[in-house]
């Protein structure tokens, strides 16, 4: 994807609003500085992150589990929901975070202009909801499962809406029994029946998680059904076109009733992978590893190179065909992004 190119003017009001932002920050920590040294914030104690909003937090106390509305000092790199911090408490129930603590991980995604964005920290596993309507395609699945697998994170697969599954299954049966032959968590749910969310209720529990999934798949309504106490917006399926609107605009850290916690991030309709290079894709295809560094050519791009280990494990049944071939799509749609 090309880069639009910045007009002079355009340049100048950039770099404006930038210094005034820094100059803004910085009148800030003095400030913050000078009340720290006067006493008038409380001793430090930890917290997390549940919602942010640019520099603006809420901080979860981990002690009393009150929330409070927090700023950053100017020092601080942004944080994400899910971040643990250190923070002092300031007068209104207000304060200010101080530190960060050491992340065990952070999820990333592509803006639309294909910078990486942080969307969360700190996650046990990701959910990849996905809904027996809308369709679910494999793709898309596959490319949500190679940026978990990217990040280091337990992806979990999350099928929803399954009171709507026919008796016989069908080819969703079938999609849902190769991943699971390749070990991934598969866990079946509905809104639709009392005990219909049991399964997803024992694998959240004692976890953070973080939804994610394309529009229309129900993660608002389910988590609307696992936090009853919290209000949730939750977009209608459009009866034409049977897709779902966005609704959550920010990434929120929820505490789950029996314990563990759960992110509820922006719906996004694709999973960006621009930041991801050939081998992280090839890497993110977890029945290829064992096959990696065993092609004749060492430069091997898996297509139609004489000895390619891959391409003999497709022959042999030991990758399944509609794998590579999803892979292989990939693959194209970040050669035609690049161009």
């Amino acid at each position: 994807m090309s880069k639009r190119k910045l007009s002079r003017q355009q340049r100048w009001r950039i770099e404006k609003i930038q210094a005034e932002r820094a100059e803004r920050a910085a009148r800030r920590d003095v400030h913050d500085q000078d009340k720290l040294d006067a006493g008038e914030y409380g001793p430090e104690r930890p917290g997390r992150v549940i919602a942010h909003f640019g520099r603006t937090l809420d901080v979860q106390d981990d002690t009393d589990h009150q929330v409070s509305r927090c700023h950053l000092r100017a020092n601080l790199d942004a944080l994400v929901t899910g971040d643990h911090v250190i923070w002092r408490a300031g007068g209104n129930g207000g304060g200010v975070v101080v530190a960060r603590g050491t992340r065990d991980n952070v999820l990333e995604r592509p803006d639309a202009r294909g910078q990486l964005k942080p969307v969360a920290a700190n996650i046990d596993q990701i959910l990849i909801v996905f809904a027996v309507e809308p369709s679910p395609y494999a793709n898309l699945i596959d490319r949500y499962l190679v940026a978990a697998e990217a990040t280091g994170i337990q992806p979990v697969l999350v099928l929803n809406k399954v009171d709507l599954l026919p008796a016989s299954g069908g080819e969703l049966r079938e999609l849902l029994g190769r991943y699971e032959a390749l070990g991934y968590p598969v866990v079946t749910t509905t809104t639709q029946h009392v005990d219909g969310l049991a399964p997803l209720h024992r694998q959240l529990t004692g976890r953070t998680s973080v939804f994610v999934g394309q529009s229309g798949v129900g993660k608002s309504s389910l988590i609307d059904r696992l936090l009853p106490d919290q209000v949730l917006r939750i977009g209608d399926l459009s009866a034409d076109s049977r897709k779902g609107t966005h609704t959550t605009t920010t990434a929120r850290l929820y505490p789950l009733p029996a314990g563990g916690e759960l992110i509820d991030s922006p719906g996004i309709r694709e999973f960006g992978l621009t930041h991801l290079d050939a081998q992280q894709v090839t890497e993110g295809f977890i029945e290829f590893r064992e096959y990696l560094g065993h092609c004749r050519f060492r430069d091997c791009r898996h297509r139609a190179e004489p000895g390619c280990a891959l391409l003999a494990a497709v022959e042999r049944g030991d990758i399944h065909p509609q794998r590579f071939a999803s892979y292989r799509r990939i693959l194209d749609s970040l050669d035609d992004e690049s161009r």
